[in-house]
């Protein structure tokens, strides 16, 4: 009923869309200006802001990419290799909010190395759009022995295998329908935050095509919500509000970022002055420097005071929220359905009532002006405040119960932090690891760590893939770069390092200057606490880290540094180093670490994994 209902209103709009470019149709003269279709998709990508394109030539690609390569405000990453310029592609559309990630592939073999970050990016709701250079639509009829096929005639396997991962595709096999195809699946990807999926065959690449629809913009705004609907569900929300008493929580999650709803999250807190707590996926998705913003709720491993101030409110209003393992502490919710309003893209839960096609998009503005008159009552309840002490140093080896709230000392406003999932799980440390015996303050890790305002935060939680981080900086670092953004920051691990180490090649290639904090622990430190503490396959080659920047690019080593710590000292000296703040080269740092230091919340989440 949810999907029929909000689909039924996409449709509508799709309509409306296309009747607007059927009038401008009938509107222009015979002799209309023309297009390729090349240059149509890349003014469509231009629009939605786009200003680079991830991926590694092929045969069947090369064409569209002497496109991209020629035009003038599109310029094209080369990579090593195409999982990494999937997961590039998805860090990329992370920090450009309010555009989309690119990634061009060749047919068969090309695709399917990308298809891992591909799936990724729909895991965790990530617009992308893969771009698949494909042969002519007359061997796509005949299927001949083609290099890269299946060698069995099936030359629609990959598209199927295409579909599992990406939430639209289009097939563009004849130029009659080229626009109208490309602007669907484009308006998909934008509105439903979804990677999906286009084949550009090899003979339509320079095919000519109208130019008029370009002149209307594509369809951004989510659906309506059912008027009638929307009102009842209002209603109901502000009477448990009246019910609860004023002891009422905000708690915000990934689908804020990722459905485009941080103006009205923040309007909404402005609005009402309800406290206001985050789960690990929606960090940052509210600034950490807010008055009334508490800490990270991660259910039974949060912090003590955050865990009680979000389970005995009288009611949590939950907006974009996504109920992952990690991102619950391994479905430790203390939060029954009879407390819970959940505000979503397409669909709002009140207690135990459902409301499809109700999103939090609109309804959000509306719920705001009804909450002002809370904002005295509310102002009045105590919020958790999230902080972060550094532990004395009662002896010089680096911890994870050192290192993480020393680092959160570095971080400055507009940073971007990106984490490796295994660095993100390992510093989910809230109780009990170490404590500040004068103060009580328990070091909560990078999730603990308050970040400044306007940071961004970016982590791959629910999907978890190994290695992701690395391309993910590059997309990461070419986003900042475009918004005027800070520093780029990477934490993680040496096994993950190793996966996707290519990758600081591009880095150097493009003068990015991100600085990658590798923690060296001999190996896989989140498997380890989940299966095998001493099995040789949790084991890695070590290697000589501060030498990857220069055998990766920077020949002369004029435009990278590299440093080693094994020390607290070490560590201390470096993060208070004005060259090193500055950012101003690629720097990588080697931080030695106990094998088998472990934060306490990661082995309670592994036997939680356990169970």
């Amino acid at each position: 009923m949810e999907a029929k209902a909000s689909d039924l209103q996409a449709e509508v709009d799709r309509l409306h869309h296309e009747l607007q470019s059927i009038i401008i149709e009938s509107d222009t003269p015979s002799h209309e200006e023309q297009t390729t279709i090349s240059e149509y998709l890349l003014t469509r990508l231009e629009q939605l802001g786009v200003t680079s394109i991830f991926g590694v030539p092929g045969d069947f690609n090369m064409p569209f990419l002497d496109y991209i390569e020629d035009h003038p405000r599109i310029q094209w990453i080369g990579n090593c290799n195409e999982l990494n310029a999937a997961y590039a592609a998805d860090g990329y559309a992370r920090v450009k909010e309010h555009s989309i990630g690119v990634v061009v592939t060749t047919f068969g073999v090309g695709e399917l190395s990308a298809i891992n970050g591909i799936a990724g990016a729909f895991s965790e709701m990530v617009p992308v759009l893969h771009i698949v250079g494909i042969p002519s639509t007359v061997q796509l009829k005949t299927r001949p022995l083609l290099h890269h096929t299946l060698g069995d005639g099936r030359f629609d396997a990959y598209t199927k295998a295409a579909e599992q991962v990406t939430i639209s595709q289009a097939m563009l096999m004849n130029k009659v329908h080229a626009a109208t195809e490309i602007d669907r699946v484009l308006t998909d990807c934008i509105t439903r935050a979804r990677p999906v999926y286009l084949t550009l065959p090899s003979n339509m690449v320079s095919e000519k095509i109208p130019a008029r629809r370009l002149k209307v913009p594509l369809l951004r705004a989510p659906p309506a919500n059912p008027q009638d609907v929307e009102a009842f569900v209002l209603d109901e929300i502000v009477k448990l509000i009246d019910e609860a008493d004023k002891n009422i929580v905000i708690l915000v999650d990934a689908c804020v970022i990722r459905h485009d709803v941080r103006e009205e999250v923040k309007e909404l807190l402005t609005a009402s002055r309800f406290p206001v707590y985050s789960a690990p996926m929606g960090k940052t998705a509210v600034s950490e420097e807010y008055d009334r913003f508490g800490g990270i709720y991660i259910g039974s491993i949060s912090d003590p005071e955050i865990k009680e101030k979000v389970e005995k409110a009288k009611l949590i209003l939950s907006i974009g929220s996504l109920k992952s393992d990690f991102n619950t502490g391994m479905f430790t919710y203390k939060i029954p359905t009879s407390r819970t309003i959940e505000l979503h893209s397409d669909h709002a839960l009140v207690r135990h009532a459902h409301f499809p096609g109700i999103g939090m998009k609109l309804l959000l503005p509306k719920l705001s002006a009804r909450l002002r008159q809370y904002q005295q009552g509310a102002s009045e309840l105590v919020a958790a405040r999230l902080k972060s002490e550094v532990p004395k140093a009662h002896e010089d080896t680096i911890t994870h119960a050192y290192f993480w709230p020393r680092v959160g000392q570095f971080f400055k406003r507009r940073d971007v932090i990106v984490a490796e999932t295994g660095k993100q799980i390992e510093s989910m440390d809230v109780r009990d690891l170490v404590t500040n015996p004068q103060t009580g303050t328990s070091n909560f890790g990078i999730l603990g760590v308050p970040l400044p305002d306007q940071s961004v935060f970016v982590s791959q939680i629910l999907y978890g893939s190994i290695g992701w981080a690395v391309g993910s900086t590059l997309g990461a670092a070419i986003a900042a770069r475009d918004k005027k953004l800070g520093r780029v920051i990477l934490f993680i691990g040496d096994g993950s390092l190793q996966l996707g180490v290519q990758e600081l090649s591009t880095m150097i290639r493009q003068k990015l200057t991100p600085i990658v904090f590798l923690i060296n622990n001999e190996g896989y430190n989140i498997e380890r606490n989940l299966h095998g503490m001493d099995r040789k396959y949790n084991d890695i080659v070590n290697w000589k880290w501060t030498s990857l920047l220069t055998t990766l690019g920077d020949v002369e080593g004029a435009l990278s540094k590299s440093y080693t710590v094994r020390d607290k000292h070490g560590l201390d000296r470096l993060l208070d180093d004005p060259e090193f703040i500055k950012a101003g080269k690629i720097q990588l740092v080697e931080v030695v670490m106990g094998k088998y230091d472990t934060p306490r919340a990661l082995k309670a989440a592994a036997k939680l994994s356990a169970k």
